[in-house]
């Protein structure tokens, strides 16, 4: 494809949900209001989303796939000349499957959207928040310098606090405030750390400052920084990015997030706004600050496997009958155990570990934004996520009640707890793989506990969802009621059509991935050696 054609494409799926989410504020054009304003707007969502999503196809199927690692579609222009601040746009395997990823979830949840209207205030200023979030969540993969980055990695926080809050159920107020506490705080802390960077380096440019740490050769390390400048800054932007990836201990703002947001706000939230903390730590900590990543690497694995070990206990005890568990909330649990096996994967410093958890990256985005959709659904369709209330004393019956949601959320239950054939099962495979041989430097017997601590969290991970399936899919329903058996449960609506669109994308990537993953390693790994500086294998 045209050098041109990509610059325009790549610099669309940024601009594009910014215009976007400002003309859906606008009164809709007479001719275009169908039924109504509201309609009106929730099909210009779509639309916008559409659009995106079709630009960054053709950015992925222009992409020269025999120079993954070489950044592609740049457009480097002066923005703050005093400062040296450019607007740097640039795709390479890292980051392209993200902004793809990005721009799907974004689409789906605009089509449920659309079908589903959230309760709330008027849907303009949700499509408003809805695009702003896309284009700064879109913006902060493509970016190249790193003052672009804190901007577009800030700009997501608000929209979501206003979904959250304004959208969303229960106890929301509270979990939008924790929610931007956590994040506005870790920012701060983060900023400084890139400012350390950028002046210390002479430049906030990424890709210089990445190129200058893999060809130093003097003691000094990354980007010409001293070993002690780079601990601290490699320290604050950590603790920045971990707050957003989310590690334990820092995790405690993302189950109020996920159980109080709506269903749209719970699936960019995990498959998409999650993998912004861990992208920045395979594209700046890792390159630039390469001393400091391997003197961390061995506490960033432990606080990983801590979380793996953590949320899987969580969602077990929320599973457990009698517990009031919400499903919502285990799901957002499971996240902090599934992101910990990608903290894990970059944590190894080795290609394999780091690809690891990039294939990891995607596949939680699509398995947990299916589940999200999937007991948004379920909330829709009972009026409830309580596990006690749904299942009662035998079963939610899903099986017998709605066969097809059922099998959906069996489906997604059993990708997540990382079944071979699914695209679950490679990320978490080949972090362990890392753990199990990795950098030279970092402590073998330290790795090989992590390792086994990991494969004990996959083990309690298969637990807590087949209890899951078994408690909510499985269970009696008789067709008349008999003495002394529960009266018969209503009927629960089977998939609709427009759900079916929304979520067959993902099931069908989540199965291709799992069988043809070199489609995504390939990507992946040549970027990954170049940014480790040819790693170790």
């Amino acid at each position: 494809m045209n050098h041109t054609v990509q610059q325009l494409l790549l610099a669309a799926l940024v601009v594009l949900p910014l215009l976007g989410s400002a003309a859906a504020l606008l009164p809709a054009p007479p001719g275009l209001r169908g039924r109504g304003p509201d309609q009106a707007v929730l099909r210009h969502g779509v639309t916008v989303t559409g659009v995106v999503l079709a630009a960054a196809i053709a950015l992925a199927a222009g992409f020269d796939h025999d120079h993954p690692a070489r950044m592609q579609a740049q457009t480097d222009i002066g923005w703050i000349p005093a400062l040296d601040i450019r607007i740097h746009l640039g795709v390479d395997g890292v980051s392209l499957p993200l902004l793809v990823l990005t721009a799907l979830l974004t689409f789906l949840s605009a089509l449920y959207a659309y079908f589903n209207r959230p309760s709330g205030p008027s849907p303009k200023a949700f499509v408003a928040l809805l695009l702003l979030l896309e284009s700064g969540t879109l913006a902060s993969f493509a970016v190249l310098d790193l003052m672009l980055f804190f901007l577009a990695f800030e700009m997501v926080l608000i929209p979501m606090y206003f979904l959250i809050n304004r959208w969303g159920s229960g106890e929301r107020e509270r979990a939008a405030w924790r929610f931007i506490l956590y994040t506005l705080l870790g920012s701060v802390v983060m900023l400084l750390g890139l400012l350390l960077v950028g002046l210390g380096g002479g430049t906030f440019d990424m890709v210089a400052l990445a190129t200058t740490a893999s060809d130093s050769t003097s003691g000094a390390g990354g980007s010409g920084l001293s070993h002690t400048t780079q601990l601290i800054a490699a320290l604050a932007i950590i603790v920045g990015l971990a707050v957003k990836a989310p590690m334990w201990p820092l995790h405690s703002w993302l189950p109020d997030a996920h159980t109080a947001a709506p269903t749209v706000g719970s699936v960019l939230l995990a498959g998409v706004l999650l993998k912004m903390g861990t992208y920045g730590l395979v594209r700046i900590v890792l390159p630039m600050t390469p001393g400091a990543a391997h003197t961390y690497a061995p506490y960033l694995a432990a606080f990983a496997v801590v979380g793996i070990i953590y949320g899987s206990l969580a969602c077990l005890a929320l599973a457990r009958t009698g517990a009031k568990g919400d499903l919502k909330r285990l799901i957002a649990y499971s996240s902090v155990g599934h992101m910990g096996f990608v903290l894990l994967g970059i944590a190894t410093l080795t290609p394999t570990g780091v690809n690891g958890a990039l294939f990891a990256n995607i596949a939680h985005g699509l398995i947990t934004g299916l589940l999200f959709f999937l007991v948004g659904a379920l909330k829709d369709r009972s009026g409830t996520t309580d596990l006690d209330q749904l299942a009662g004393t035998s079963g939610a019956a899903l099986y017998g009640r709605a066969p097809r949601l059922g099998g959906l959320l069996a489906f997604g239950a059993v990708a997540s707890l990382g079944l071979p054939g699914l695209a679950g099962f490679w990320g978490e495979m080949l972090a362990m793989f890392g753990a199990f041989d990795p950098a030279d430097g970092l402590s073998r017997p330290a790795y090989l506990t992590y390792m086994a601590l990991a494969g004990l969290g996959t083990l309690l991970t298969a637990a807590y969802m087949l209890i899951v399936v078994r408690r909510v899919c499985m269970g009696d329903h008789p067709i008349e009621p008999r003495i002394g058996t529960e009266p018969e449960r209503p009927a629960l609506a089977d998939v609709h059509g427009h759900e079916f669109a929304a979520w067959s994308p993902l099931v069908a990537l989540t199965v291709l991935a799992g069988l043809w993953p070199a489609a995504l390693l390939g990507l992946t790994d040549p970027a990954v050696q170049q940014l480790l500086a040819g790693g170790n294998r």
